[in-house]
């Protein structure tokens, strides 16, 4: 729910409040399909948002890639930093990728497939949901026409 708060409201003010809630639940369906996928017959039961959570990654890294967003490090003590999006969601995102590769599908467990096909979802419909005054790939704030369209104190709580 974390991520929701940081990243969400971004993607909603780029893609509008009805096409948000469709971009969401359609990340979430794909990442169903993708945890779903290479074992249909398992009877392991999926429940959770995270999937559809990393819908909104996806498209985030595309959009923000260089909004600053602060993390924690542990490190010997706990120090704050602030690192660029794409970073931190580039690093997420092979974390999600190489325990998926080493998970057993089989068993109960985290859906890192959902999180992988979700992540991916995101990065694919935000291209079909987003306002197409907005640009990809801006800086760190989505711009429209050169100038930038969220203000600063709706940029998100950590960005």
């Amino acid at each position: 729910m974390l991520y929701l708060w940081v990243f969400g409201n971004n993607i909603e003010d780029v893609c509008g409040h009805l096409r948000f809630l469709l971009f969401y639940l359609l990340c979430g369906v794909a990442a169903a399909f993708a945890q779903a996928l290479p074992n249909p017959a398992s009877e392991v039961p999926m429940i959770g948002a995270s999937g559809a959570i990393s819908g909104l990654l996806g498209a985030y890294l595309l959009l923000f890639p260089h909004a600053r967003v602060h993390v924690l490090i542990p490190f010997g003590i706990l120090w704050m930093h602030q690192i660029p999006a794409g970073w931190v969601l580039g690093f997420w995102f092979v974390f999600q990728l190489l325990s998926g590769l080493t998970a057993d599908p089989t068993q109960p467990g985290v859906a890192f497939l959902a999180h992988i096909g979700g992540f991916v979802a995101g990065m694919a419909l935000i291209f079909v949901f987003r306002d197409r005054r907005f640009q990809v790939g801006g800086g760190r704030r989505a711009r429209i026409r050169g100038r930038s369209r969220i203000p600063p104190s709706r940029s998100g709580p950590w960005t």
